[in-house]
């Protein structure tokens, strides 16, 4: 897995007050669940965040920030951070509390049945 392992270790130190936290390998990286929801992950080095959909027009305009289109599809709701868009604590927390905030309106995927 070609992830940015120092990126996972802020995310988790980020997240380690919060209950209910688990992380899965998908996409080719890292996903952190919030409440059995994707919240934050990690695709190479970069952090992607599932944002309020509402909010996305002007969060791909912010420095380092860009729509995920991990499938050659655009996905309004989700973007990408690079370096550059969070250098500082404060952008990395700017991030974070961006995804926990729409978290806990987001909708939690289906299980599927196997």
């Amino acid at each position: 897995m070609a992830y940015n392992e120092k990126l996972a270790n802020r995310i988790r130190e980020r997240l380690a007050d919060l209950p209910i936290i688990s992380e899965k390998e998908m996409m080719g990286g890292l996903t952190f669940m919030v409440n059995d929801k994707m919240c934050v992950g990690i695709i190479k080095d970069e952090m992607m965040c599932r944002i309020d959909p509402d909010f996305h027009g002007t969060s791909v305009e912010k420095t380092g920030c860009r729509t995920m289109d991990f499938t050659k599809r655009p996905m309004k709701g989700y973007v990408m951070i690079d370096d550059t868009g969070m250098t500082t604590q404060k952008e990395f927390d700017y991030w974070v509390d961006l995804a926990l905030d729409f978290n806990k309106r987001a909708k939690s995927s289906k299980k599927r049945q196997k």
